[in-house]
């Protein structure tokens, strides 16, 4: 039977042990100071009033969820077209929401919501620091309704989503057509984060060899001791042991993350949306308009691809660069036809690399400059002036300007902007290759640069800004980037694309 959200309705009455919690946790971190003073003066305090104590806190605590279970309400203005949320004790509060400005919708499940059997559902709009609206306390069915009414996306404005409309995509379907194996997820925690996993063996060694030197009590880069320590083999393979270890560490925490979080993920169609849903511990379900997308990220390194799997990244609308990160959709471990799957729904077409632009080769010098000319500098002025400094810094001098320069590099040879009159398609990387996709439609706003030195050479830079973040693209054909630059921005001043 369908729930007509008309009227104001209340959230599950079980719900008040999870508003309860939520309530306690709240006032436990608030009075955090005199809870540990409580555990340290323990013995000394009267047992009879701290166990009064604590059931009056007990007793406070719940009037106050009941309270707020009481007085939280929502429904659905119709007529107005917007979603309405009272709430307060003390002072009420009244939000409403525009149901056209819904930018997502997610609901979640905590594991004290599950053992309890309720979801939390939480209303996104483009452009807001937080949350706009969190329900805590509903059941399954009803947040599913609840969702489907406020992403009712079967009416579609866009003029090309009418021209192209794939036959089954405005059709309900509750079986996923995408599933991500368990397989998937472990093998994308064994090859991702490989910079994290070496910066942290990379400090690692060093602290290994400091202590090493200590407990030896000598240089072990000095020539006289080095067959010495060439013949100290329990040494080196101890070393080796520990690094080894070190790495199944972060690979195993790295793989651990991945299947918590991502575990059962599941991609189904609903009216022309995509719903979205994972989580082992803590289940998240979120349902997104393909039209409110601004950038989707493909990243794949030679590992990956080697394995056919690879990493997606949905951004939409958000307030700053902090929320960025956060409000990205991933999708991880799918293949290639999973993903030419989930870009047809996004785009309703496959997106295609067109003209590639370069950088200059100024960009590669600029950056061995900066990455490793200036720190060069740093070391030997500080290794100079600082006495009794071992040579083995020098082999690690040697090592960083190696390492350093491939990466830069390869970031370099990858640092590409492909385009076509659909798609803008960034890409960088030096290991883990990023193709970062966009509408020129979902453009709001371009900046350009371009020194004074440049201007003979004919090079500059251009930041494309959307709702989703930025992609820039530096030290480019300036001529032939303004060409382009004009084309967008005439195509954002007609475009009726109804993103926001």
């Amino acid at each position: 039977m369908e729930t007509h959200f008309n009227q104001p309705q209340r959230q599950s009455s079980i719900g008040i042990f999870v508003l309860f919690f939520d309530t306690l946790q709240h006032y436990a971190r608030a009075f955090w100071p005199i809870l540990v003073i409580w555990v340290f003066k323990y013995n000394e305090i009267n047992k009879i009033y701290l166990a009064l104590g604590f059931v009056s806190i007990v007793l406070i605590v719940g009037i106050i969820a009941y309270l707020k279970y009481l007085n939280f309400t929502f429904y659905l203005d119709y007529d107005k077209e917007e979603f309405v949320i009272n709430e307060g004790i003390w002072n009420k509060t009244r939000t409403t929401i525009q149901l056209n400005k819904i930018q997502q919708v997610n609901i979640n499940q905590t594991l004290l919501q599950r053992v309890i059997g309720v979801y939390s559902l939480e209303v996104d709009t483009a452009g807001s620091n937080s949350k706009e609206v969190g329900l805590r306390a509903i059941s399954h069915q009803l947040a599913l309704e609840l969702k489907s009414k406020l992403l009712d996306n079967v009416k579609k404005n866009n003029s090309v989503e009418n021209e192209i409309n794939p036959p089954d995509f405005t059709s309900e379907d509750n079986h996923p057509f995408i599933q991500i194996g368990l397989l998937s997820l472990i093998k994308m925690g064994i090859t991702s984060n490989y910079v994290k996993s070496f910066s942290l063996l990379l400090l690692f060694f060093f602290t290994i060899l400091d202590y090493a030197q200590k407990i030896i009590g000598e240089e072990i880069w000095e020539e006289e001791n080095m067959n010495q320590y060439i013949n100290t083999n329990l040494i080196i393979q101890s070393l080796c042991i520990v690094v080894l270890f070190l790495f199944g560490i972060v690979i195993l925490i790295n793989l651990t993350r991945i299947i918590i979080k991502f575990f059962d993920y599941k991609i189904s169609k609903q009216k022309g949306s995509l719903l979205i849903s994972y989580g082992l511990i803590n289940t998240k379900s979120t349902i997104i308009k393909p039209e409110k997308v601004q950038i989707t990220s493909v990243s794949q390194n030679y590992f990956q691809k080697k394995l056919n799997i690879l990493h997606l990244k949905i951004k939409q609308a958000v307030q700053n660069d902090k929320e960025e990160r956060h409000a990205a959709i991933e999708i991880p471990g799918c293949n290639f036809n999973e993903k030419e799957a989930i870009l047809k729904l996004l785009f309703y077409k496959i997106p295609r690399k067109g003209v590639m632009l370069k950088p200059n080769f100024r960009k590669l010098g600029f950056a061995i400059f900066l990455t490793i000319g200036l720190p060069l500098v740093a070391f030997y002025f500080f290794k100079n002036n600082i006495p009794n400094l071992g040579n083995e810094y020098n082999y690690g001098a040697v090592f960083y300007v190696i390492f350093v320069g491939i990466i830069q590099y390869f970031k370099f040879r990858n640092n590409r902007l492909f385009i076509t009159d659909d798609f803008i398609i960034k890409q960088s990387g030096a290991w883990d290759i990023s193709n970062e996709i966009i509408e020129p439609s979902k453009i709001q706003a371009i900046s350009t640069s371009q020194l004074f030195w440049h201007k003979n050479i004919n090079i500059g830079s251009i930041t494309l800004h959307t709702a989703g973040g930025t992609i820039a693209f530096q030290l480019g054909n300036y001529i032939q980037l303004k060409e382009y630059i004009n084309l967008w921005l005439y195509e954002l001043e007609t475009s009726d694309s109804n993103w926001m």
